[in-house]
């Protein structure tokens, strides 16, 4: 029987992409018992949990990072060894650039596992960590650290039998900086679930109180990385040129909560949500919205954007990596020359004059039918089995 592996450092159990990515797989290979799979999944205790016929949970006892956080960053190959060895997989997928290539594949080789170790590029850190964090304090030492990102990435990601990304963007920006043996993959979304139709009439009252009221949807972690502070920046100006002030529903976890919930305090219309727990309860926000936010031009895939699509809500865009990758191929949306507040402001009043509401739902639901998590794993299977 054919046996997988995943571990990643990435893994938050209130994350966002990565979690959706990791709980949907899992989904997949329990309707696939004739593969043996195995998530590693960093915890507070560590145990073998079963969830289907050939597919289980490795809880792994991991230590938190420090502050705010609820991922666990495996620094040593220690805890891992032992479970990599009992499974000796026939492939192992590292989904975090920080040290777990490394030690996957030390163990590999100190083990003499048979395992083919395969990299999916969740973050492209060296230019969404490394470069963005450095550039304030210098362009030239931006520069300079994400060159040093990628040799980084060249010399452990070029030892793997593959590495697999879903942005064709971020792909050729990785081809061009000397990453090899890379493979495009799109990412997919539950079209039954993230659905028009589940569109909540009790979350339109709530919010909206006033038909005319625009209800604006924000479920991304609380960073600067996403435009949270971007977004709010932005609500005041919409404000001053709306009839009627929109409805900013805000959800998530993350370092800038404190900026959301002063925001919240301050605008009536403003509304904290936190972390929405469930597919479902998600499914009805983004069905009840009228327009939604990729701000982040880093983003790799972007499932929530994904999801707000087929949930036929249009999205306002940055203009760089994912965001832009989705809106400009679907149309079903407005891609920002610069993410600025004034822009955001701008977009959100046009879309509100805009004849072409009901097409861009129409749009953005016809789009994200054709990516299906199905064709995703399927196709990812087969690179781990080297058939293509």
């Amino acid at each position: 029987m054919f046996s997988v592996v995943d571990c990643n450092n990435f893994w938050s159990p209130s994350g966002g992409g990565v979690r959706r990515y990791h709980l949907e797989k899992m989904e997949f290979y329990k309707n696939h018992p004739d593969v043996h799979y195995s998530f590693i999944m960093h915890d507070k205790e560590t145990w073998t949990e079963q969830i289907g016929e050939s597919t289980f949970i490795e809880h792994l006892k991991v230590p938190k990072v420090a502050g705010n956080w609820e991922y666990r960053y495996l620094i040593k190959s220690g805890p891992i060894e032992p479970i990599l060895a009992r499974l000796n997989p026939d492939a192992i997928e590292v989904g975090s650039p920080y040290f777990l290539p490394g030690i996957v594949q030390k163990v590999v080789r100190r083990r003499g596992l048979q395992s083919r170790v395969f990299g999916f590029w969740h973050a492209d850190f060296p230019v969404t960590y490394v470069k963005r964090f450095l550039q304030p304090f210098s362009g030239a030492v931006a520069n300079v650290g994400e060159q040093l990102a990628w040799k980084h990435a060249r010399k452990y990601y070029n030892k793997m039998a593959g590495t697999i990304v879903s942005s064709q963007i971020i792909m050729d920006r990785m081809l061009r900086n000397g990453l090899e043996k890379v493979h495009f993959v799109p990412l997919g979304v539950d079209c039954e679930l993230f659905h028009p139709a589940k569109k909540d009439e009790e979350i339109v009252k709530k919010y909206k109180q006033k038909q005319d009221r625009l209800l604006l949807f924000f479920p991304h972690r609380f960073s600067k990385e996403k435009g949270l502070d971007v977004i709010l920046d932005a609500y005041p100006l919409m404000c001053e040129r709306l009839e009627l002030a929109p409805a900013l529903v805000i959800a998530g976890m993350g370092p800038y909560e404190g900026l959301a919930k002063r925001a919240s305090e301050k605008y009536e219309h403003v509304h904290l949500e936190g972390f929405i727990d469930g597919k479902e309860r998600m499914a009805q926000y983004y069905a009840s919205a009228d327009l939604g936010f990729a701000l982040s031009k880093w983003e790799t895939f972007g499932l929530s954007l994904l999801e707000s699509l087929s949930s036929g809500l249009p999205l306002i865009a940055a203009n760089d990596g994912a965001a832009y990758e989705h809106i400009d191929r679907s149309g079903a949306g407005v891609v920002l020359p610069e993410v600025t507040p004034e822009e955001v402001a701008n977009a959100v009043v046009t879309y509100s004059k805009s004849l072409q509401q009901k097409s861009l739902k129409e749009k953005a639901r016809g789009y994200a039918e054709r990516l299906t998590w199905e064709a995703c794993f399927e196709k990812q299977l087969a690179i781990y089995q080297g058939k293509i």
